[in-house]
């Protein structure tokens, strides 16, 4: 029996951790079996894809189906159908069942739940071809949950399916929340596995140069001793992986705080779902966390600066008007995450909150992936609104072109909501969502923005050396302050600066200092804004090479001038 297991990522760099777990129980029940895993993305021509599949005239075709894929699989199994009348099509995955219910009877058969859950009846009608219309039932319904839960990679998978992807892992399944909005709360349990099972199986990954390893344990650090025993695990590893893992901002020890420090910069990045501060709205969807504690976290991680740290926001939740979602925000950006994560919430089927949509008023669009649009606390105009404040966040705030400006506006603003709602209204005049958002056109739109700001110079100033810290030579043209001329600067300190400084350059290298540096005088207020707290007005010089932090901007050393 020939089977293709199938997966639609979100792109080239994903990979589907379904796959690997389906493939290894097929091998293991099925006498006869041929199978071949087909890593596809979301983006690739529907048509070719069609064409892909079908050919070799498999015997079945599975395929592992998202909320945010499952338009896409739904029409490609309608598709293969028709074209290859004789193949059993299999659909799992957290969408289908909507799928199923979507479908006329008879195109697809529905695993429901986790494949080590299906039964041995699932195997005997595949051999016989004769699958029901529905499998399936909760993994942790398993009376030997931890015997099934093992790593399912191979080590071909790595020279194969798996070469330069980002690789998932599991240490542990279910989570200990039950959210209200999230397809996780259906089921009931967690299971962990055994640290010297966790060794073994990091073994074979990190052994094949992993670029990225993401732990897609639901809340990594439920229980903090063991997740402390990961982290230090992972970095005894001689290796360069970026190890990705969704924490709980309330389960982080002291002990855990003290080693997270030693953390070298850029191994570790932590999703962080904090989702709103709003305590009425964390009620009802039934997330224990306690804002407070996330503030405390989350400030204390950024402050460490050796970890990249992912705040995630939602709007729409229940309770969340307008004012609360705007204070929710400022919470969060005042926590200095590097990223702020702010995604409209998605009335999931078959979730508690989607039972509740007629009582809290929503309104969801109807297809994948079910975007709220309007709720009884938020009118269709004021959501929309949000959204586009949230992208304006998106552009200007999630990357890494201006870690000081943002630094001064928590510090110097009482709600810096009110900044990036100021700051959205021009982005709509200059048609930024309609454009590409250069770092240049960005420095545009924010110049144009602070024109009549008392702190114009000083803001203009730190835009300035966030743009060179980034290792940009060449300020633009809305950058270029009158009377500041880089040349005549440089000039000016070749003449008055000595041969050699130690530390910084030789008297044979004095030249190609000057040559590779990027020179620039500060004001005497920016330079205290930026911790250089004694200085009135000097140069800073912009230096090749790169520090060893987690932004990796340009190394600089103040002049005195």
């Amino acid at each position: 029996m020939y089977i293709k297991l199938v997966a639609i990522n979100g792109r080239f760099t994903h990979s589907c951790l379904a796959l690997f777990h389906l493939r290894n129980e097929l091998e293991a029940h099925c006498k006869i079996l041929s199978t071949e895993i087909v890593q596809k993305t979301i983006r690739d021509p529907a048509y070719e894809v069609l064409l892909d599949l079908s050919r070799g005239q498999p015997d079945a075709i599975f395929i592992s189906a998202a909320v945010w894929n499952s338009s896409f699989v739904q029409e490609l199994l309608v598709d293969l159908h028709s074209l290859v009348p004789g193949c059993h099509l299999v659909v799992g995955g957290p969408q289908a069942e909507v799928i199923g219910r979507n479908l006329t009877a008879g195109i697809c058969t529905v695993v429901r739940g986790a494949i080590e859950a299906v039964g041995e009846h699932f195997y005997r009608d595949l051999e016989d071809r004769a699958l029901l219309p529905h499998y399936g039932r909760s993994f942790f319904h398993l009376t030997r949950k931890k015997e099934r839960f093992v790593s399912p990679y191979k080590k071909e998978d790595f020279e194969t399916h798996l070469k330069n992807r980002n690789v998932y892992y599991e240490s542990s399944r279910g989570c200990p929340f039950s959210c209200s909005y999230c397809l996780s709360s259906t089921e009931n349990g967690t299971v962990h596995k055994d640290l010297a099972q966790v060794r073994d199986e990091l073994d074979l990954i990190l052994a094949n140069e992993t670029r990225v390893l993401r732990f897609v344990d639901r809340t990594f650090n439920d229980h903090p001793e063991r997740a402390l025993a990961i982290w230090k695990l992972v970095l005894s590893y001689d290796c360069k992986t970026l190890f990705h893992f969704e924490v709980a901002p309330d389960r982080i020890s002291e002990e855990m705080f003290d080693f997270l420090a030693t953390v070298p910069p850029g191994r570790f990045q932590f999703e962080i779902g904090i989702q709103s501060t709003n305590e009425p709205t964390l009620a009802a969807i039934k997330r224990r966390i306690d804002p407070e504690v996330a503030h405390k976290t989350v400030s204390r991680l950024a402050v460490l600066d050796n970890i990249h740290l992912h705040a995630d926001l939602i709007l729409g939740l229940p309770y969340e008007t307008r004012e609360s979602f705007l204070r929710s925000f400022d919470d969060i950006f005042a926590m200095a995450p590097h990223y702020i994560q702010m995604g409209v919430l998605k009335l999931l089927p078959d979730t508690e909150l989607s039972n509740c949509a007629e009582e809290y008023g929503y309104r969801a669009c109807n297809q994948p992936p079910y975007t709220v649009m309007a709720s009884q606390w938020l009118d269709p105009e004021s959501l929309q609104n949000l959204y586009w404040f949230s992208e304006c966040v998106e552009k200007f705030c999630n990357n890494r072109y201006f870690p000081s400006l943002w630094r001064y506006i928590r510090n110097s603003e009482a709600a810096g909501s009110n900044f990036f709602m100021g700051l959205l209204e021009v982005a709509r005049q200059g048609r930024l969502f309609e454009m590409a958002a250069t770092q240049e056109f960005l420095c545009r739109l924010l110049m144009e923005f602070i024109q009549s700001r008392a702190d114009r110079d000083l803001v203009q100033e730190l835009i300035i050396y966030d743009w060179l810290r980034c290792g940009l030579r060449k300020l633009p043209s809305c950058l270029v302050q009158d009377g500041v001329e880089e040349r005549g600067l440089k000039e000016a300190l070749y003449l008055q600066l000595p041969s050699e400084i130690v530390g910084l350059y030789s008297q044979n290298g004095r030249n190609r200092f000057f040559k590779q540096g990027v020179f620039y005088k500060f004001s005497g207020p920016t330079l205290r804004e930026l911790g250089y707290c004694d200085e009135k007005s000097t140069c800073l010089v912009f230096l090749p090479e790169r520090e060893n932090s987690l932004m990796r901007c340009q190394e600089l050393v103040l002049l005195p001038f």
